[in-house]
């Protein structure tokens, strides 16, 4: 199975490093690129293990994901549940620590398999370069988010 990963270290504590990645509605608007919309389903409010989210990417497709892990400041793990027909399976988590010389380290890694099986050789290797750029394109993002006052007052 594919596994595509970025990492940055950004200027804050674990705690709101965490808290600027988990912003929603329009502050997550100023700093993830990869999304056009997201919501939380199911009526729930916050994030939590189990919670489900509805993510409209930027190029319109649509994901269903799921947290598999909610563990504040230290990482969350999701799942696709329902997405784009060629993810057979599709799943991320997020860790952050603290960075040497101060600071936190926020990794994020990603792992997938395509179908049909007979394209997923051809297609894997496509969708890692894909999902690459925009793993490191939402880093980019997360990390200018961390440097953002409206962000980081928002998370805190």
């Amino acid at each position: 199975m594919p596994v595509v990963e970025s990492s940055v270290v950004v200027d804050l504590d674990p705690a709101t490093a965490f808290a600027v990645s988990q912003t929603t509605g329009q502050v997550r608007l100023r700093w993830d690129p990869f999304i056009r919309r997201q919501h939380f389903l199911d009526g729930a409010t916050v994030p939590a293990k189990g919670v489900r989210t509805m993510t409209r990417h930027r190029s319109g497709l649509r994901m269903v994901s799921e947290y598999v892990s909610y563990n504040p400041p230290r990482n969350v793990g999701m799942k696709m549940v329902t997405g784009p027909w060629f993810f057979a399976r599709l799943g991320g988590g997020w860790r952050f620590e603290a960075a040497d010389g101060g600071g936190t380290r926020a990794i994020w890694r990603y792992n997938f398999s395509c179908r049909p099986a007979w394209l997923a050789p051809l297609a894997e290797r496509v969708g890692a370069w894909v999902l690459q750029r925009d793993i490191d394109r939402r880093i980019a993002g997360f990390a200018a988010g961390c440097a953002d006052p409206v962000v980081v007052a928002a998370a805190g």
